[in-house]
């Protein structure tokens, strides 16, 4: 297949391969990518693109990464896979180790998964199961904010926004939850008892129903990367422990820096009873994911009926994935990586600012290496994607949103190109 020309290889994609939200036989431009090293992506026509979106999030590292790579390696020597019912390995009882060392103190225990959408669905059926264990099986509903996103799975589209979401398709044979307007208190703002109240009164009034509260804490991602204060996370921590709720904290997009802190809860310096992890955990290298409970909430499930807990991926904890995990973490840890998304933040906020007076730009926002322009009207995809090939960058918009979030590792020069590129796509907009 290395071999086949590149007019040959679309034409094949087109006519078996299925993308991301796409329709077969559409005719979407789809760009082929023979390699990728640091920020960039080699396309098979020989030209380069600088990644502006860290492959959905998760290379934080960029691409080809030497440290990655010879951890992969050295994995692959001793063992690709292994299964996990009944057995165990060392990447999986060390990562679970470091994740439990790295996250807020309460949270003790790791599932691990295979993606982020089977991470919000494992967190889900812990509350459940919680409950249930607590002779409260009538608790089986959840709560969230409109705008949110969660995943493509079935007990993750039940909490996705039901009206501006990707879902609506579906919402008649999802079960159906308790919606919260999203906090209109911007990041860095106070939240006062308005902001808090919708949640305040679905809480109240619905407790006896709801098993957990699950957001995105600070930044709501894919459903409209809207930045909100952490001080609603604070209210919202106490309203859960007042109505006998769980605390889903959704970090798959959030975690591992992105925001400028290493999780985004520390923005409030709370914890929530469950975790979801994801995306970046492993560098982009392979899928992972992880589901971290506090002991309480694990010897509940594991002490009451059926005495388990009910879930169990088959590639659960792979050993390559986990080893994957482990460098990234390293690669954290040895890098400067505050002042990178520090250094980043300043460039996205310096290189965006102008769209701010462009006629189709509703809002310009930045928090941490998550650049943001709003547009008043939803782009178009078919015609917007090519324009951002051809200015040497990779920028995948998606509904009113153009957005950066760039490799940790980018430096100022392509920095500077990417916010270039869409400030004058933008302003041809205008």
């Amino acid at each position: 297949m290395h071999n086949v020309s590149e007019q040959k290889l679309i034409a094949l994609d087109h006519a078996h391969v299925w993308h991301p939200y796409s329709a077969m036989g559409s005719g979407q431009p789809v760009y082929p990518v023979v390699s990728a090293t640091g920020v960039r992506l080699t396309l098979a026509d020989g030209r380069e693109l600088i990644d502006g979106m860290s492959s959905w999030w998760c290379a934080i590292h960029g691409y080809n990464h030497p440290v990655m790579n010879h951890a992969l390696r050295a994995q692959m020597e001793n063992m690709a896979h292994v299964m996990f019912g009944g057995l165990t390995h060392p990447p999986a009882v060390e990562l679970a180790q470091q994740l439990v060392s790295l996250t807020p103190a309460s949270l003790q225990t790791v599932f691990f998964a295979d993606s982020g959408s089977v991470a919000v669905e494992v967190a889900m059926k812990m509350a459940i199961q919680y409950w249930h264990a607590k002779g409260q099986p009538g608790k089986q509903h959840f709560a969230t904010l409109r705008h949110g996103y969660h995943g493509d799975t079935f007990a993750a589209m039940s909490v996705c926004d039901p009206v501006t979401g990707m879902h609506t398709l579906f919402s008649d044979v999802l079960t159906r939850q308790f919606f919260v307007d999203t906090p209109q208190c911007r990041f860095g703002e106070p939240c006062t008892d308005a902001h808090i109240a919708p949640l305040a009164k679905t809480l109240e009034a619905e407790h006896q129903h709801i098993a957990a509260l699950i957001l995105e804490p600070v930044v709501q991602g894919a459903g409209g990367m809207r930045f909100y204060s952490a001080d609603y996370l604070k209210k919202a921590h106490a309203l859960c422990h007042e109505h006998g709720v769980l605390l889903i904290f959704d970090e798959i997009a959030t975690g591992f820096g992105r925001t400028g802190k290493l999780f985004a809860c520390e923005h409030a310096n709370i914890a929530p009873d469950i975790l979801c992890l994801g995306k970046a955990l492993t560098g982009g290298y392979l899928t992972l994911a992880a589901t971290l409970t506090s002991n309480n909430v694990a010897e509940t499930i594991s002490t009451g009926k059926p005495g388990l807990f009910m879930h169990g991926p088959t590639f659960m904890a792979n050993p390559l994935a986990c080893a994957a995990g482990l460098a990234s973490l390293q690669l954290l840890r040895d890098t400067p990586w505050q002042q990178n998304v520090q250094r980043i933040a300043h460039g996205l906020e310096a290189g965006l600012a102008p769209c701010r007076a462009f006629e189709s730009v509703a809002d310009v926002r930045v928090l941490g290496a998550i650049g943001v322009v709003e547009l008043h009207h939803p782009v178009e995809m078919e015609t917007l994607q090519p324009r951002f090939v051809d200015a040497g960058v990779w920028v995948r918009p998606f509904g009113k949103l153009i957005y950066l979030m760039p490799p940790f590792i980018i430096n100022e020069d392509d920095l500077a190109t990417l916010t270039r590129a869409v400030t004058s796509i933008v302003a041809d907009l205008s």
